[in-house]
């Protein structure tokens, strides 16, 4: 990356402080890339710097994660998100927007541009539909009840959980290897530098809030989400990994409701991979913006 790094700013939505990189260049249009749940602006280095030189490149912490504010009743519920992002836009002043996202992170831009297709030029979303609607059957067969009943003991249990400790940052960065093994050593220790702060006594925690390890409860009805997604008119690239946990969406039925997408899925590549098959990513995404 001969690019010169970004620089740190923040913004305020919902009475936090939230932050994001830019990396320069603002004539040009601008691109938003969007990370995923537990991740940071970080992990778009290597894309963002390649983009740079064509984009006003600009990439946003989510509340609780990097090195933006924690909210503060640990509540993390996807309209939350929704709204921080349309404020990030509306705080940009942008007439109209490229936005590229990865996994929680597409989730949330995903309805932003079902939201206002008039702000967005294009869409480049990396597995970021959620959950496959046969999870969601799935999800739904263990009964209301019990699932409210679990929320709450997982809420409480996240109460009482610290961010665990690593000894030393060489701990932190081993953990990132077992985490995904396609990350080469040179991506995993660069995600672990960015994505750690040192404790007072010397040990290192992941930068994310506890709470995150809890998904929110309560949710729109698939039929709203869908409608959302129906109403995108922008051009919409949908990627998937092969070898990742997350099913395709035109072998699972999501990628009717989006009527702009083409699906594209990378052979040796898992969830993030956009790391994992970076080249190729590349070509794909320079192609398609």
């Amino acid at each position: 990356m001969n690019t010169p790094g970004p620089t740190s700013n923040t913004f305020i939505s919902q009475r936090l402080k939230l932050h994001y990189v830019d990396w320069g260049n603002p004539g040009a249009p601008l691109l938003i890339l969007q990370h995923g749940g537990r991740d940071h602006c970080r992990s778009w280095d290597w894309v963002a710097a390649e983009l740079a030189q064509d984009w006003h490149v600009i990439a946003p912490d989510l509340r609780g994660h990097g090195d933006s504010a924690w909210a503060a009743d640990g509540d993390y519920d996807m309209d939350s998100f929704v709204y921080d992002f349309a404020q990030l836009v509306h705080s940009l002043g942008e007439q109209q927007v490229t936005i590229m996202a990865h996994s929680l992170g597409g989730m949330i831009t995903t309805r932003f541009v079902g939201l206002y297709p008039q702000k967005v030029r294009r869409f480049v979303n990396i597995e970021g539909l959620g959950p496959s609607p046969q999870l969601l059957r799935k999800r739904d067969e263990q009964g209301f009840a019990n699932r409210f009943r679990e929320w709450i003991d997982a809420k409480r249990k996240a109460a009482g959980r610290a961010p665990r400790r690593y000894p030393t940052i060489e701990a932190a960065y081993q953990r990132m290897k077992e985490e995904n093994g396609f990350l080469t050593d040179a991506q995993a220790r660069h995600l672990t530098v960015h994505g750690t702060i040192r404790n007072e006594d010397g040990t290192f925690s992941w930068k994310f809030d506890p709470y995150l390890h809890v998904w929110p409860f309560g949710d729109h009805a698939e039929r709203e989400i869908a409608s959302l997604w129906a109403d995108i008119s922008c051009p919409m690239l949908l990627l998937y990994g092969s070898d990742s946990f997350m099913t395709n969406p035109e072998s699972d039925g999501r990628a009717a409701h989006l009527p702009t997408a083409q699906v594209v899925e990378f052979a040796d590549a898992g969830h993030w991979l956009h790391h994992d098959q970076f080249d190729r990513f590349l070509r794909e995404v320079r192609a398609f913006l």
